[in-house]
């Protein structure tokens, strides 16, 4: 198992989605736009000879538009992954902060009938990670609890380098403790390894060190935390 201070992990934000391009946050689940879809496969091709040559999983946020971003701009290394018998991740626990219709996901069996996310185990999303309450709240001390829980659990995996692909909300509280604000451009990759040892980490906080950028396709897209005038709602 390798030591958490060599791990890397590559954060990934997901491609321009419908909500990204008119503020629309009223829809549900929002996928990738066309735009979207074109920044994926831009990042499938500025990562194929480097991270998708190295990396020994791939975990992903169960909504549309990271798992979109995941099939086409890491198909490689999904590919790759799957014929070693290591299935892609689908964590319930790196959805997206908000309450807003586009970032409460869908039900498993909506997209276990999707062919475009055939094959992929949606297993961990239990009925309550649609909810946006208890775990899932979008509360500061909710948002900040899943977080640390994320970052101990990618700390506790045995792979050494490890691709994660979420939300711009989310990766601010994984990477920073809070919602700083700090610009995620969508389909960008950002490098990062862990501060502490596990026994060495007193409070259990798990921090994040940055290693640098590796790819941004698209500009720094809004998210929904960015939209105040709107009240969350809860699905």
């Amino acid at each position: 198992m390798s030591k958490a201070t060599e791990k890397r992990i590559y954060f990934t934000r997901h491609a321009q989605a419908e909500h990204n391009v008119e503020c629309d946050y009223d829809i549900r689940d929002a996928p990738l736009t066309p735009l979207g879809r074109q920044q994926s496969l831009e990042l499938y091709k500025d990562t194929r000879d480097t991270v998708q040559k190295t990396a020994e999983l791939i975990v992903t946020s169960g909504l549309r538009r990271p798992l979109q971003t995941m099939i086409i701009g890491y198909s490689d290394l999904r590919r790759r992954l799957e014929s070693e018998g290591k299935s892609v991740i689908v964590l319930p626990q790196l959805q997206e902060c908000n309450a807003f219709p586009c970032d409460v996901g869908l039900p498993r069996e909506t997209l276990e009938a999707d062919p475009e996310f055939a094959g992929l185990d949606f297993s961990l999303l239990t009925p309550d990670w649609t909810t946006k309450q208890g775990f899932y709240a979008p509360t500061v001390p909710a948002l900040q609890a899943r977080a640390r829980w994320n970052r101990n659990w990618l700390r506790a995996r045995p792979e050494k380098e490890i691709v994660v692909v979420a939300h711009g909300d989310c990766l601010r509280y994984l990477t920073e403790g809070f919602n700083s604000g700090t610009p995620w451009a969508n389909a960008e990759v950002r490098e990062y390894r862990f501060e502490k040892e596990a026994e060495d980490d007193v409070q259990g906080d798990a921090w994040l060190v940055s290693v640098g950028e590796i790819v941004k396709e698209g500009e720094e897209g809004p998210t929904s935390s960015q939209l105040e005038s709107k009240v969350p709602k809860t699905y």
